[in-house]
């Protein structure tokens, strides 16, 4: 827990005064690659999920069974992803307010 929050802090300032939706999300890509295995060869999914729903289901499911502090850091980073995914969408539609739709 210690070495993520040293992670977090180091990336981002003691009061997360540095992130911003991209790089937060340049943060998350890398320490969630970084969690999972390293793949290599063919990869073949088998997700049974018919819906983000189903997938948030099953997440939420899997995050109970790990160990307390490991479920900590995957429930932080959802909710550190979310919100920050939450301003980048306030920030687009506030800049689609002032320029328009762009394309």
């Amino acid at each position: 827990m210690e070495e993520f929050k040293k992670a977090i802090y180091a990336e981002f300032g003691k009061h997360l005064e540095h992130a911003t939706p991209g790089n937060v999300r340049e943060f998350l890509d890398n320490r969630i690659g970084a969690l999972g295995p390293q793949l290599k060869g063919r990869i073949v999914l088998e997700e049974k999920a018919a819906s983000f729903e189903e997938v948030l289901k099953d997440f939420f499911v899997r995050v109970l069974e790990l160990p307390r502090e490991d479920a900590i850091v995957m429930l932080w980073l959802l909710a550190f992803d979310f919100a920050f995914s939450a301003i980048e969408l306030q920030q687009a539609e506030r800049f689609k307010s002032l320029f328009g739709e762009y394309e």
